[in-house]
């Protein structure tokens, strides 16, 4: 499904040099951390974050969050890529980017 973007997944480019990330990837250690990816719509760009347990109980994890440039690392492997976009355009499709999920 190379190349097909679902209305609403194109890059999000704001105003204050930010661009819009979609949750593409969750996973919990038996540590208690919770590692969490957002890509870019295109699925070439990632930006990743570990959270406790605790972190989460005031603040959920929404759909989608705004990156800078310097925050956002380049997807190295097209399958990856091919994943990140996939799921970006799920995530984006079924959800508003303020969403809890």
């Amino acid at each position: 499904m190379s190349g097909y973007k679902p209305p609403g997944t194109e890059p999000a480019t704001m105003t204050d040099g930010t661009e819009r990330v979609w949750l593409v990837e969750r996973e919990y250690s038996d540590k208690g951390l919770l590692t969490l990816v957002y890509a870019t719509p295109d699925g070439e760009r990632y930006m990743q974050s570990n959270r406790s347990s605790n972190m989460l109980q005031g603040s959920g994890v929404t759909a989608a969050k705004e990156a800078t440039a310097d925050q956002l690392q380049p997807v190295d492997d097209s399958d990856l890529r091919e994943r990140y976009a996939d799921e970006a355009a799920r995530v984006a499709e079924n959800n508003d980017p303020d969403d809890e999920i």
